[in-house]
């Protein structure tokens, strides 16, 4: 890991957290602080609010005018991640118990109601809070619009929901999967720079830059984090959640797919639509797969993104902060597989 990077991470998130934690407190009880102070606890680089002050910085704003819609993306970020938990009733997250795994379903769903009305409390407190609320909005359809072709892309489970149950994707294509975590992931990256092009008051043309930025970079980060879910050592998290999740939207199983023989698609397939896969068939699910050369595809396709990202930078006037913008791409891609 880029230390460099790191140590301005941790520079920004120090800034941007008493914020969101003073955001959260406004309005509620002490009771209902400390339960909505838990999930934004549990951890996180603080990657996109780094994200929107760098863009302000390299605008030639001021990091002061970026803190509060930086913090709001946060709270937007982890507000899209209860719900996601719950979606998937995922019981761990950063090595921690979910929002709902440790206070249960009900208060989950208060608690990201409550996040959603702070996200309300940060862009009154925004500059320019007509063009914050217009980019969180549009972000935040955009992700459960991403969540939602996630969910369809799944291959078994929540017979009991009628509309996934009925409307099931079970094919899958390049295009596809990138509109998903485009939608999913790399749009509230956009969002991130995008704010903070317009927190510094930067001209058309530098907002277009750094969405484009955001968005080239997002993709990457959710193409690595694909890649890590299969093949990933010392993540956390037990390898190959995404196949107990019967995710059929993961890069690695859409090329497998495309490669394996016919018998070993099938064999995969079966896996992918078990009702509840044990640890060896998620071994076997992954041996299939590294028998191929998705990994290297996947690997390719993230290394693309990349470049396209810092490609996009190079329309900036040199600075630190671009410089940054830069180093992130790298500290987003290095990351062991």
């Amino acid at each position: 890991m880029n230390s460099h990077v790191e140590a301005i991470l941790k520079k920004y998130a120090a800034l941007v957290n008493p914020v969101i934690k003073k955001m959260l407190a406004q309005g509620v009880t002490k009771q209902t602080r400390e339960l909505l102070h838990y999930q934004i606890s549990t951890g996180g680089k603080r990657l996109r609010p780094a994200l929107a002050i760098l863009s302000c910085l390299a605008c030639g704003g001021k990091l002061q005018d970026a803190l509060y819609p930086a913090a709001g993306l946060e709270i937007l970020h982890n507000y899209t991640l209860i719900i996601d938990d719950i979606i998937d009733n995922s019981p761990k997250r950063r090595g921690k118990p979910t929002c709902w795994k440790k206070f249960g379903r009900s208060f989950a769903e208060c608690i990201g109601i409550d996040y959603g009305a702070t996200i309300l409390q940060v862009i009154v407190e925004s500059k320019s809070p007509k063009k914050v609320s217009a980019v969180y909005a549009k972000a935040l359809k955009t992700i459960m619009d991403g969540e939602m072709e996630d969910v369809l892309l799944e291959q078994a489970g929540r017979e009991e929901e009628p509309f996934p149950e009925k409307h099931r994707i079970t094919r899958i294509s390049l295009p596809l999967y990138k509109r998903m975590i485009g939608a999913k992931t790399a749009s509230l990256f956009r969002a991130s720079c995008e704010l903070g092009a317009i927190t510094a008051n930067a001209p058309l043309q530098k907002v277009e830059t750094l969405k484009t930025y955001g968005w080239h970079l997002g993709v990457a980060f959710q193409i690595t984090d694909d890649v890590l879910d299969i093949c990933g050592v010392n993540t956390g998290k037990p390898r190959g959640q995404d196949i107990r999740e019967h995710k059929l939207g993961n890069i690695l199983i859409f090329f497998a797919l495309k490669e394996l023989p016919l018998k070993n698609k099938l064999d995969l397939t079966k896996i992918l639509r078990m009702d509840s896969p044990g640890n060896e068939d998620i071994k076997k699910a992954i041996m299939l797969i590294e028998t191929t050369s998705a990994k290297k595809k996947a690997v390719q396709q993230a290394l693309w993104y990349e470049s396209e990202a810092k490609r996009a930078l190079a329309a900036l006037p040199p600075s630190q902060s671009r410089l940054m913008l830069e180093e992130i791409v790298d500290f987003v891609g290095l990351r062991e597989y």
